[in-house]
């Protein structure tokens, strides 16, 4: 579920879009008042996916995906993932996990969730976002991490083809993990495509609440 870098992407992942960045804001006066700090470090939902090749920390944006992160941290807290695989990896592209089994069976899953791509968040390096068919509103466990930045999986319009890929998170820790991860072989295997030749396991995926980095 993504899509390759036009159209052919674009079936790879059964899941992605393009989008224009929104300019910056102006920078405040450098003698503006500083905001009143919390004697509390602000938390946040933080996922650790342990791998065959190490572990990858997550930061998840509840505030601007609460959906998808709720949706994430059900099937986490489930025990779902443990055990899926990385099933399509494509290096300079993404890394696209959470769905099958070592031995490329599909899991079952729970309804699909509403598309969050309209969040402001983009498709940069590092950040993970969900995988889906080519209904807007069908993602449900899969999600991969972007190992480029791919504007074009980005939130363009609430049409079919403009809707995008709903980003929710970005990797703060073991990113050269994940570029591990890309750089596998692959093949054609059990009817899918860009398949590592030896599974890449999630032993493990956690939620728990940490500090904000």
């Amino acid at each position: 579920m993504i899509l390759v870098q036009s159209v052919v992407l674009s079936m790879v992942l059964a899941a992605c879009g393009s989008a224009t960045q929104a300019e910056p804001s102006a920078q405040a006066p450098s003698n503006a008042a500083p905001a009143a700090q919390s004697t509390q470090a602000q938390q946040y939902n933080q996922a650790v996916i342990d791998t065959d090749y190490g572990k990858i920390v997550v930061q998840l944006d509840t505030q601007k995906a609460p959906q998808t992160v709720a949706n994430f941290k059900a099937y986490a807290e489930q025990g779902f993932y443990n055990g899926t695989i990385f099933h399509r990896v494509i290096d300079g592209f993404m890394i696209q996990g959470g769905g099958f089994t070592a031995e490329m069976q599909e899991k079952t899953t729970a309804a699909p969730i509403a598309n969050e791509a309209d969040n402001g968040l983009t498709n940069d390096i590092g950040t993970i976002a969900m995988a889906r068919t080519a209904d807007p509103h069908s993602a449900s466990s899969q999600f991969f991490i972007n190992v480029a930045d791919n504007d074009f999986l980005n939130h363009t319009g609430k049409t079919r083809q403009g809707y995008g890929y709903a980003v929710f998170g970005k990797v703060v820790s073991g990113m050269e993990v994940v570029n591990k991860i890309a750089k596998v072989r692959t093949r054609d295997h059990m009817g899918h495509q860009n398949v590592p030749v030896e599974p890449v396991r999630i032993r493990s995926l956690t939620v728990s609440t940490a500090p904000q980095q």
